[in-house]
């Protein structure tokens, strides 16, 4: 890390583990969604380190430490028989915002799905979050393909198999 203030970016390390799950759990609490906050840090470490891995990232550092992480996986599409990246998570600490850090890791993130031969990369945003005009600063855009996301919970997908019993 150069200079004061400066952020530098580099792929998740097994010490960095406790203080990327502080964060997430940051994340959970700046969404409003601490009571979904089930998982715990072993689980994240086997994802990450595991073989093979299930997830990546990033963290981004400065002058106070790691002050933003991202977190990302393969998504596949059929139609055009090509990986694409889903970005599961990106966060950085309240006093490190405009400091170019969310910018490092989302690029960090884009370099990899290039590098993997990604034809897109995708993530959530939700309605009431600032974070929209940060992402549509950089290009993004919501998608426009008439796509509604579904999904099943654990007791949703438990009575589905009830269901055929």
């Amino acid at each position: 890390m150069s200079a004061p203030g400066a952020v530098h970016v580099r792929a998740i390390g097994r010490t960095d583990l406790p203080r990327v799950w502080e964060m997430v759990r940051g994340l959970a609490e700046y969404e409003r969604m601490s009571e979904i906050l089930t998982g715990d840090l072993a689980r994240l470490e086997r994802a990450l380190f595991g073989s093979p891995p299930q997830l990546f990232g990033a963290v981004a550092g400065g002058g106070a430490g790691l002050v933003g992480y991202a977190l990302w996986h393969f998504t596949y599409s059929s139609f055009r028989t090509n990986p694409r990246m889903w970005l599961e998570d990106l966060f950085v600490d309240e006093s490190a915002r405009g400091s170019g850090a969310g910018e490092a890791l989302l690029a960090a993130f884009v370099r990899d799905a290039l590098a993997h031969g990604c034809h897109r990369v995708d993530w959530h945003v939700l309605a009431w979050n600032p974070a929209r005009a940060f992402y549509e600063k950089l290009g993004a855009t919501p998608s426009a393909d008439d796509m509604i996301q579904y999904g099943l919970d654990a007791e949703a997908m438990k009575q589905l198999l009830e269901r055929g019993r």
